[in-house]
């Protein structure tokens, strides 16, 4: 089984990059509002995921506290991130890098993009 963490405010946004995940042979795809939920939700699954896509700004805890509380994690420390934000700024990429994510999308991205994008850190083609 094949499980992808989905971490977006909004739940159009999230329907979107589930329906991509589907496409790539994605067997269960876990959503959460905010990086506080999205911790909840990983312990629920006992840390079990593939891969996680992450928002940056959302309300209560944002992507990149989340990033940093889930590095410090010693068996989280490995698990591929990929944030997936309207944050495009060179710097903020940067920033989201150096908090422990392996990847970065910025907002808007075409289904086909995202599914290019995520084949590498999903092993599907």
């Amino acid at each position: 089984m094949t499980r992808v963490l989905v971490i977006d405010d909004s739940g159009t946004m999230r329907k979107i990059q589930k329906n991509v995940l589907t496409t790539l042979g994605v067997t269960e795809v876990v959503e959460a509002e905010n990086g506080q939920e999205a911790i909840l939700r990983m312990k629920e699954h006992q840390f079990d995921f593939k891969l996680v896509l992450c928002d940056w700004n959302m309300p209560i805890m944002d992507g990149i506290t989340f990033l940093q509380k889930i590095r410090s994690v010693p068996q989280l420390k490995a698990l591929p991130v990929v944030m997936v934000t309207t944050e495009g700024e060179k710097s903020k990429v940067v920033e989201a890098i150096q908090a422990g994510a392996n990847g970065y999308i910025v907002k808007p991205f075409t289904p086909d993009s995202l599914k290019a994008r995520l084949t590498e850190y999903l092993g599907t083609t």
